[in-house]
């Protein structure tokens, strides 16, 4: 690496000593890993390879590494410039999260400083081989290489500069090298607080040029990607070439908000030069042929500074306050996942605590969400699937008032109805007429005659014909109790993955939970059975005044409608619903004769027509009693009131001590969890800190 002096006058005032105490903390987040977890404020270098991205780096920065004319990056570079008395210059690995405890380990342990540039090559090449990066080994790694240069004439900037993008392979770079660089430039893309530093060369169509694809598929609508135009003196005068990249200076072509800019960097090959001599041959270029006429506040790496400095410390300051926020909130989801896995629990008793914290919290759970209250974290948004299944109390009404609807309009083997439309009526029911009803039962009765006199009917003519509408009785109530039964298992679930880690909420659920549960099921199977019993095999008992009420109903709703029709021919209207002016002399004496006349002749008929009167009133004081008995002597006493009971510390208590080690006995995956959460916690927590 060489560095090459430039003066910075025009960045002299650029940061107070606030910006550079914001600049300083988030490069000092960045180098304890934080960025593994919390997306930060950077800006990002990225290009296609040979776009010239390197040079664009130097220019910038001052700093030259020793890199070859012929090889990429092959590493993400996070170069830190601080303007300070002092020249300095320090080199650092800040480890991939993908690399193993004792890898980390290593490559952290990697930091050399140094008062002068004298052999900073070789430490760089010290560098590389520490990540397994050589000619004939590992081409490329994700591990971030971190180099601070201080010095009086440095900005105050930090960039990261990222492996060029790579079209097709090569002998010396594979197909799996492509997808790497291609994996490690998009993670860094698409990082919300990362600038976009797009490098784009004129040498090529920049519509072929990757990384504008790339930046526009991480930043949809450009609102953090600003695009650098690389080698403009490549372009002849006056093609259409130039135009095309006149244009898109212009952020026309290709539209980003913080817009693009050209600079004109020295040759790699050109041989020894200084920044000054760049300097001067750039805007030589830039004050002569179409390039004049563009603003200088897009041409030149002066300019480029100036901008880049103060788009990073805007981003940064506007970024601040969800960053600080979005580290306590991944701070407290850790400490919430390291409280769930507990203590190390490598003895007996270590794991008999753990699982009477859990009994603990696992009965207050279940009566906070039988009681209806939804304080807890536990329960989420209710408009989510999840939110709403940990609602108990919710779900468990609205299944009952499903039942009870259900049953409601689909419970009766057969509904009367004098319309044609029959729409209305559930396919399973079968739709019929008072008349055809009252055939059904005539052929019913003939077959179950006993003493009773002609016109009256034998009571337990109300109980087959009973027995026979409510059929469809238990295959709905079995269904309603089917769902509320998973629907308490779906609770049960989310409760022990809320009170205990993933592992042991698995095993608590199938060696504690489920037991239960397929026990509470043979319960509630034999509860709706007895439930059902009188109705499929008793007769009809009722000392409800409702029965009366509703058989009452039912004469003189059909009275009604027989008297309505007898009037309605006599004086010759087609309604009753409005008034009526009758002329002329009626003999009432008629009337009378018709309204009292309006008998069934048919005795038979008529009592089969009592009988579907009494048969209807007591369907319907019999399904009403059945709804509530359903829902409170099953749902409610067989299977929500003993949820708190299935797991308690007594229940903990008797268990075995096999038992007690395959629910509680820690895995290596929860250990190898609980290393990895308390790490990120104490990177989390440092950063708090910063």
């Amino acid at each position: 690496m060489v560095l090459k002096p430039f003066q910075t006058d025009a960045l002299n005032g650029l940061c107070s000593k606030d910006q550079l105490d914001l600049l300083d903390s988030v490069d000092y987040l960045r180098s304890q890993g934080i960025s593994h977890y919390i997306s930060l404020p950077q800006i990002i270098v990225c290009g296609d390879q040979s776009s010239g991205k390197s040079s664009v780096l130097e220019a910038i920065s001052g700093v030259s590494f020793p890199i070859k004319s012929n090889l990429s990056t092959r590493f993400p570079t996070e170069l830190v410039l601080r303007k300070t008395s002092q020249i300095g210059v320090s080199v650092s690995i800040v480890p991939h999260q993908a690399r193993t405890e004792s890898e980390r380990l290593a490559l952290s342990s990697f930091h050399e400083q140094l008062e002068g540039f004298e052999g900073l090559a070789s430490l760089i090449e010290n560098a590389k081989a520490a990540m397994g990066i050589s000619t004939h080994g590992k081409a490329f790694s994700k591990d971030l290489l971190r180099v601070e240069v201080s010095g009086p004439d440095r900005p105050h900037l930090t960039i990261v500069d990222l492996p060029g993008l790579i079209h097709s392979e090569t002998k010396q770079q594979s197909a799996s090298d492509v997808e790497l660089v291609q994996d490690v430039v998009q993670s860094y893309m698409k990082e919300p607080r990362s600038i976009i530093l797009a490098v784009v060369s004129a040498k090529n169509d920049y519509a072929n040029q990757i990384v504008l694809k790339l930046a526009r598929a991480a930043d949809k609508y450009g609102n953090r990607t600003l695009g650098v135009i690389t080698k403009p003196d490549t372009l002849i005068a006056g093609s259409e070439s130039e135009a095309m990249y006149v244009s898109l200076a212009g952020n026309q072509d290709v539209e980003f908000r913080l817009g693009w800019h050209v600079l004109k960097n020295m040759d790699s090959e050109t041989g020894e030069w200084s920044l000054a001599d760049r300097d001067v041959k750039e805007e030589e270029f830039f004050s002569q042929g179409i390039w004049e006429d563009i603003s200088r506040s897009l041409l030149g790496v002066s300019n480029l500074r100036s901008r880049l400095s103060k788009v990073l410390l805007g981003q940064i300051a506007a970024e601040l306050p969800s960053l600080i926020d979005e580290i306590g909130a991944k701070s407290s989801a850790c400490r919430s996942r390291l409280d769930k896995l507990g203590d190390p629990r490598a003895t007996l008793a270590e794991q008999q605590l753990y699982l009477f914290h859990l009994s603990q919290a696992f009965p207050s759970l279940v009566k906070a969400a039988v009681d209806g209250t939804y304080n807890d974290p536990f329960f989420d948004d209710a408009k989510s699937g999840p939110g709403y299944q940990k609602r108990m109390r919710a779900v468990m009404q609205n299944l009952n008032l499903d039942f009870a609807d259900n049953i409601a309009r689909r419970g009766h083997c057969r509904e009367v109805t004098d319309s044609k439309d029959t729409s209305r009526i559930y396919k399973d029911v079968i739709p019929i007429t008072r008349d055809g009803f009252i055939d059904h039962i005539q052929h019913l009765m003939k077959r179950t005659k006993g003493r009773e006199l002609p016109g009256t009917f034998n009571p337990m003519i109300v109980s087959d014909l009973f027995l026979e509408q409510s059929i469809p009785w238990e295959g709905i109530a079995r269904s309603h109790i089917d769902r509320a039964w998973k629907a308490a298992k779906e609770f049960l679930g989310h409760a022990a993955t809320y009170v205990a880690d993933a592992t042991t909420s698995r095993t608590l659920f199938q060696k504690i939970f489920e037991p239960a549960l397929n026990h509470l099921l043979e319960i509630l199977n034999e509860k709706t059975n007895e439930l059902l019993r009188p109705h499929q095999r008793s007769h009809p008992i009722t000392y409800n005044h409702y029965f009366t009420e509703t058989l009452q109903k039912l004469r003189s709703e059909r009275n009604q409608k027989e008297y309505s029709k007898i009037i309605k021919q006599f004086f010759g209207v087609s309604s009753l619903e409005t008034s009526h002016y009758c002329h002329g002399n009626h003999d009432l004496h008629q009337l009378v004769a018709a309204l009292v006349q309006r008998t069934e002749p048919d005795m038979n008929r008529f009592a089969c027509s009592e009988a579907l009167d009494c048969m209807e009133a007591y369907y319907k004081v019999a399904l009403k009693r059945f709804i509530d008995d359903i829902a409170i002597e099953v749902i409610e006493a067989k299977l929500i009131s003993p949820l708190g009971g299935i797991f308690t510390p007594v229940a903990v208590s008797a268990m075995s001590a096999d038992l007690v080690t395959s629910i509680a006995g820690e895995s290596e995956e929860n250990r190898a969890q609980r290393e990895q959460l308390m790490k990120q916690l104490d990177v989390l927590t440092r950063g708090s800190d910063t």
